[in-house]
């Protein structure tokens, strides 16, 4: 059959044909590897392939690669079309390369040499697949390699206007891939930035792109782009759609381009030119003055342009905040959009609101959209436009209104959505805090609160109003006799049992004298809860009769018979039957003079930060700019249980029993109460370096991840589904501060899709002996193969240190054990019967052969051991499940040990392919 010379390639097209004709995965395999062989053959044996028939062969191996198979070949005759003339031969040796990129050096060399030439060349359709393929690639050889090619490109008068805007997108792309090798010549600043000014409106949009993305980088080198900036968006907003007719979308001249300008001026300072701040007004007034305009189209396309570069003028305005008529104005426009049909309009206007409700010019203005907004509240039938509606509420509220929004928000809270009651308790405890003007109302409000939304109090929450009570004498009494009411309702949530529990314990004998509550009265009624409580309040509990003893002499018999009883001297918590006796020798032994001093009322706590502000945060970083300027402080609340007695020995206790629950390292956590360390009795520290074994935290929740005769990090992780709860411990093991800490994880081109990671800010400085935590989440999206990357720097006298090292996140972290019976089981690992869904390996036993280590290692891997599965006792079945957030992906396992021989069989299937090879991978040398 003679070749076809024309771009159709019907080799390829036949070959398509057959693959989706196949039947079986099996047939599909044949052909697959038939074709292979073909290629290979024509490949080594014929030198004189012309340029078709390298395409066409170039693109059969490409459509094999994105079938999922492995290429180890044909790199060099990609390679060699791209040295062609001819538009489609190269346009497929890039694309080949673009897709599989070969890890060779050489190779990288030879392809870095012929995208040079064509960049250099003056062919502009050559030139731009070049810059497609480099930005395609985006690694960090590209960007060193062409780090001045593209930018002379970009900035060059004889370049055409196509060539420039991919130019500036590459820039851009490599920018955000590789920051670090893409050094830009200060010279060629000027240059960039006056292409904001280019007459192509495709050239000046990636323009702004990339200015926008250069200027978080530098903004001082690039602050002359916001005169620029600000003529050209006033050129666009001020003109008719007319005048842009071929960047007009739907009557809004460019608003691609005018949503990047106003972005960009987002990142620097109100201008302090007058001329240019008034212009810049003046484009923001228009923007606002054509919102109010009819639309001149009822398409929806038309009014989301519209609406895209309001809300982003609408931002610059919040950002400026120095112009009170134009922050009324657009306040006055997000009211209008609160009972808009359309539910994205109301959420956004209700987010942005939130942001003017921080501002003094235009406070006031957002308090006359209040019955909006709670009517919002009200009869919204989506939850985050409902969750929307709690923070804007919050965000308006000051003295004036703060009684009627919180009553609005406890009136909501009975019917709210599960997903926002804990931040609307901590938000309507924080409002009624702040807002008081008398106290009594606050500690009805927070009964009430306890009351309605009980299993959403957090601890803080209750903590706080402890603290208040104790710090205010003028509410203790009022307190002591709503907590007593409270008790006597039928249902008492646990909270309210530990707050009147508290409080009781504390000011029981200021309504002592009132007959219905006299000391037995308070006893008997708080004694009817004990048995419903658990542990923890049972403990606070037995700490309030101690207090009672005190206060009410005459009830002391009759609190004693208590103590001795059984179920509290003989308990089987450890807690309970400490106190149980502690309290009981000490009622026993000790004067009425010695327990008046060693039981006395409560000092005042310092005045602090509130921690339910902390919480929020915490919470919700985002509301920092609504809450005002304050940073975040210890949380002054008092974060003990109740009012117990032998503090120093029950801290002790309650430490160990706390390592051994959640395995923390006994080096990073023992001294956790203080910060501390012990002191060294080593007059000197070994110079060592020590990266601890990777693995080991596959099978702990916590580990050392690095250890040297300076620092020592730990970790600690915690699992909820497809999200890891982490902190790190950073001790200093000198005698010296550590100053200027910073930490930083990165993440692959093959990490980035699968992990998602959250790091809460750390402290700069960390004491001689002391050591500091930083929290965070890591969220896996997608099953991962790499490790992340860490980086720790800091000073240690003066003399700048640099720490790198894997971060010990496998892919193990996130997998959950699941039960199942025998039928089950046999029937799942039949279904996953396909190639890529098992991995099988032998290997030889590394550690000694027992079957109790064995059975450990597994259940810690997070693998369950199901009894009775396989008719070989010594063999280990299980199943587990991989969380992510895209998929839940089922996982079997067989575990064959042979003793005689020394050796292990290792069977694991999964319902997705690959996880089961990587899961291999991690166990394989672990036995």
């Amino acid at each position: 059959m003679p070749n076809m010379r024309g771009d159709a390639m019907r080799g390829l097209a036949v070959f398509i044909s057959d693959i989706r004709n196949c039947k079986s995965r099996e047939a599909e395999l044949r052909r697959i590897n038939k074709e292979l062989t073909n290629i290979r053959q024509r490949f080594r044996a014929d030198k004189t392939l012309d340029g078709y028939q390298k395409k066409k062969y170039v693109c059969k191996l490409l459509f094999i690669f994105l079938l999922g198979h492995d290429i180890d070949f044909g790199y060099m005759e990609a390679v060699n079309l791209l040295s062609s003339n001819k538009y489609t031969e190269k346009q497929i040796g890039y694309l080949f390369i673009s897709v599989i990129m070969n890890s060779s050096s050489e190779m990288k060399q030879l392809i870095i040499q012929n995208i040079r030439n064509d960049i250099q060349s003056r062919n502009p359709i050559f030139i731009n697949l070049a810059l497609q393929c480099v930005a395609n690639i985006g690694e960090r050889e590209m960007a060193t390699a062409f780090t001045n090619d593209i930018p002379r490109l970009l900035i060059s008068g004889d370049t055409i206007d196509p060539v420039k805007q991919s130019a500036a997108l590459c820039l851009l792309r490599l920018h955000r891939t590789s920051p670090d090798s893409l050094q830009l010549n200060t010279e060629w600043t000027a240059r960039i930035i006056h292409l904001l000014n280019d007459q192509h409106l495709g050239v000046a949009t990636s323009a702004v792109s990339l200015i926008d993305a250069l200027v978080k980088r530098n903004p001082d080198e690039y602050k002359g782009c916001v005169n620029l900036a600000v003529s050209r968006l006033s050129r666009i907003v001020t003109s008719s759609y007319t005048d842009f007719q071929d960047y007009t979308y739907y009557f809004v001249p460019a608003p691609w381009l005018c949503v990047k300008l106003l972005r960009l001026l987002q990142n620097y300072p109100p201008p302090d030119d007058p001329s240019i701040r008034s212009r810049l007004n003046e484009c923001l007034d228009t923007i606002l003055n054509k919102a109010q305009e009819p639309l001149k189209s009822k398409k929806v396309q038309h009014s989301n342009a519209r609406n895209a570069v309001l809300f982003e003028a609408i931002n610059l305005i919040i950002h400026m905040d120095c112009e009170s008529s134009l922050l009324v104005r657009a306040c006055n426009q997000l009211g209008q959009f609160l009972q808009n049909r359309e539910t994205n309009l109301r959420y956004l206007a209700l987010e942005s609101m939130c942001l003017l409700a921080a501002s003094e010019f235009s406070h006031e203005a957002v308090k006359k959209h209040q019955e909006t907004v709670i009517n919002a509240l009200k009869s919204e039938r989506d939850v985050s436009v409902r969750q929307r509606a709690v923070d804007l509420l919050y965000a308006m509220c000051d003295r004036s209104n703060a009684e009627d929004i919180v009553q609005e928000m406890l009136t909501y809270l009975e019917t709210a959505d599960y997903t926002i009651r804990e931040e609307m308790v901590l938000k309507i405890a924080i409002l009624s805090e702040k807002y008081a003007v008398d106290y009594k109302w606050y500690l009805d409000i927070m009964l009430k609160l306890i009351r309605i939304a009980g299993d959403f109090v957090s601890e803080e929450v209750w903590y706080r109003v402890i603290q208040v009570v104790v710090n205010r004498t003028d509410v203790q009494s009022y307190a002591a006799k709503i907590a007593f009411e409270a008790l006597q309702a039928p249902a008492c949530h646990e909270n309210m049992i530990k707050v009147a529990g508290y409080i009781l314990g504390e000011y029981g004998n200021l309504i002592a004298l009132d007959p219905r509550s006299t000391p037995m009265v308070q006893f008997d009624l708080l004694h009817s809860k004990y048995h419903l409580c658990s542990s923890t309040t049972r403990s606070l509990i037995l700490s309030t009769y101690m207090k009672f003893i005190n206060l009410f002499p005459e009830i002391k018999l009759h609190i004693q018979e208590i103590l001795r009883h059984d179920s509290n001297f003989r308990s089987s918590d450890v807690e309970i039957q400490q106190r149980a006796t502690e309290y009981l020798r000490l009622s026993e032994i000790c004067s009425p003079t010695v327990l008046a001093t060693v039981l006395e009322i409560m000092p005042p706590y310092p005045e602090k930060q509130s921690p339910l502000l902390v919480r929020l945060k915490q919470k919700k970083p985002l509301m920092e700019a609504e809450t005002g300027t304050e940073q975040p402080t210890t949380p002054s609340a008092h974060t003990d249980d109740g009012p117990k007695l032998t503090d120093t020995a029950m801290h002790l206790n309650q430490q160990q029993q706390q390592q051994q629950q959640n395995g923390l390292l006994v080096s990073l956590d023992t001294t956790e109460s203080n910060g501390y360390y012990e002191t060294s009795t080593s007059s000197s520290l070994p110079s060592t370096t020590s990266v601890h074994s990777t693995k080991k935290f596959s099978f702990k929740n916590s580990d050392i991840i690095f250890e040297n005769d300076i620092i020592q990090i730990g970790i600690k992780g915690e699992l909820t589904k497809s999200i890891l709860r982490v902190e790190f411990y950073y001790g200093n093991k000198t005698n010296f501060n550590l100053t200027n800490i910073s930490t930083n994880i990165s993440l692959n081109d093959e990490l980035d899709p699968g992990l998602r990671i959250n790091m809460e800010s750390i402290q700069t400085t960390i004491d001689p002996r002391a050591q500091i935590k930083q929290a965070g989440t890591i969220e896996c999206l997608q099953d991962f193969h790499d490790l992340p990357k860490m980086s720790v720097t800091f000073f240690y006298s003066n003399v700048p240190q640099k720490i790198d090292f894997s971060l010990p996140i496998y892919i193990s972290k996130f997998i959950e054990k699941a039960e199942m019976d025998s039928n089950n089981y046999f029937l799942r690992w039949r279904n996953l019967d396909k190639p890529d869904q098992e991995c099988q390996k032998i290997f030889p036993a590394k550690y000694p052969m027992n079957h109790e280590d064995c059975r450990q290692k597994i259940d810690s891997f997070g693998w369950s051991n199901l009894q009775g599965i396989d008719v070989n006792a010594d063999n280990f079945c299980g199943a587990g499940i991989l969380h992510t957030s895209a998929q839940q992906i089922g996982c079997l396992y067989r575990l064959e040990p042979n003793k005689q021989a020394k050796m292990y069989r290792l069977t694991i299937r999964s319902s997705k392919a690959g996880v089961a090879s990587r899961l291999g991978e991690l166990l394989e040398d672990q036995f």
